[in-house]
């Protein structure tokens, strides 16, 4: 009769029994792999909030002071039936009106090598000695120099002149036909203006521009206006460039085109619709803060669901600063002092602002300077304005050392770098300990495999 022991030997599925005990082990790295996922989401959604706050941050600083505060536009008007010029107005214009008329355009110098020394090729050899040089001036400045080899070509030329970034470019011009190309030499100066002309001064080349001199196809010349209208005291002047800064203050003019018999009327106007359009996206940053953290502070009594931000007074302190620096009474002001009475109101249900334009319309409109006041930091008279309190709010709560929003992403990190040290150390002693099961189970199976056998040499006995 044969002698058996069920479940010994190779009958045995050790591996598996292996990976079940390791999955065990495993189950605090699990736990602390969770925890470290919930502080990086966390961390992640404060960094997001962070964001968030300098976009509100970025709003308020548009409209923190009297100049970025103020703004303005620019009309433009004429009889003229060509575009003369376009206007536009930095924060520091004034309003009012003025009368401007277009004599000349500023041009940039340009001169070409002339007809009787063209060459056929732009590859045509131009130095007929052993070397060559082609030297010029820009506004009579420093010399500039082209050295040129015994064999060098018009194209040598014109990108060994280009490469000199000496304030002229150079290009080649087929005067000619196709069949019969005669190329010269363009030279164009960079910058427009009667102090800007190219002189040349030295050429040994075939196209000789010293000796046979050059054509000019545009000269270099300064715009000219006249500011005033007619009746008016006038001013003419005289500018390089087309595009006058130091015209009309806190005016920017582009000139584009001639028209000495048609001025042109430029009006600078308070613009009541920009400034109303900064503070309505001071109102949806604000919005976008509020939002963002009520979203993440919910809690569901029936499903116990709970928002990531529950717990983190921190949210709670972002919401009080922002809205203390909104709604707060800004002290110094004795008219209009806070958000209210220009129509900021702020809904109970979330705690967002809706703003009530017409509310503001009709207090920038018969209050302007005094709405001003409201917002910016006025150092005449000592007052901080709304949007001054939410630059101030946001760096007290980003400030490295102390701001509560830096302090709690920097207590996150180091939780997670922590949980990523405690959670090394478990898979180091996890790898050991499968390690350890695997040679146990192993002499175990050597072991049974030993005993079957034996008994399978007794049951060949029996």
């Amino acid at each position: 009769m044969a002698v058996s022991f069920g479940g010994l030997g190779n009958g045995v599925d050790f591996g598996q029994i292996v990976e079940f005990l390791v999955q065990a082990e495993r189950l605090p790295i699990d736990r602390l792999t969770e925890k470290k996922l919930a502080s990086q989401e966390k961390l992640t959604d404060f960094g997001a909030l962070g964001t968030k706050l300098l976009s509100l941050q970025s709003a308020a600083n548009s409209i923190r002071t009297r100049v970025s505060f103020d703004k303005t536009k620019v009309d433009v008007s004429t009889a003229s039936a060509q575009n003369v010029l376009t206007a536009s107005s930095s924060s520091t214009a004034t309003a009012g009106t003025h009368t401007l008329t277009v004599n000349q355009l500023a041009t940039a110098h340009q001169v070409t090598s002339k007809s009787t020394t063209t060459v056929s090729s732009v590859e045509a050899d131009i130095v007929s000695g052993g070397s060559g040089t082609f030297s010029f001036t820009v506004g009579g400045g420093a010399v500039q120099t082209v050295n040129l080899g015994a064999d060098a070509t018009l194209d040598e030329l014109k990108n060994a002149i280009n490469d000199l970034g000496a304030g002229v470019s150079a290009a080649t011009l087929n005067t000619g036909t196709e069949s019969t190309p005669a190329y010269r030499l363009v030279l164009t100066a960079n910058d427009t203006g009667s102090s800007n002309a190219i002189a040349i001064t030295a050429d040994n080349t075939t196209l000789n521009t010293v000796g046979a001199g050059v054509d000019t196809l545009q000269a270099a010349q300064d715009s000219e206006v006249v500011l005033g209208g007619a009746g008016n005291d006038q001013v003419t002047l005289q500018r390089s460039s087309n595009t006058l800064s130091d015209i009309i203050a806190g005016v920017t003019v582009n000139l584009q085109g001639v028209d000495a018999a048609n001025p042109v009327t430029i009006a600078v106007s308070q613009d009541t619709e920009a400034v109303k359009e900064g503070i309505s996206s001071l109102v949806e940053s604000y919005n976008d803060v509020v939002k963002f953290i009520d979203e993440r502070t919910f809690f569901n009594e029936e499903t116990q669901e709970r928002g990531i931000f529950v717990g983190e007074s921190i949210a709670r302190n972002v919401l009080d600063k922002i809205r203390g620096a909104i709604s707060g009474q800004v002290s110094g002001l004795s008219t209009i002092t806070s958000a209210g009475q220009i129509g900021f109101q702020t809904q109970t249900a979330d705690g967002t602002l809706v703003l009530d334009t017409d509310d503001l319309d009709a207090r920038l409109a018969d209050s302007f300077d005094e709405v001003r006041e409201l917002f910016i930091d006025n150092p005449t008279n000592g007052t901080s304005g709304i949007a001054d309190r939410i630059l101030d709010a946001v760096d007290a709560l980003d400030d490295i050392e102390f701001g509560a929003l830096a302090l709690r992403q920097n207590s996150l990190t180091s939780e997670i770098d922590d949980f990523d040290d405690q959670i090394n150390v478990l898979e180091t002693r996890i790898t050991q300990f499968e390690e350890q099961q695997r040679i146990k189970f192993a002499n175990l199976d050597g072991l049974l495999a030993s005993l079957q056998s034996q008994l399978d040499n007794l049951n060949s006995l029996i």
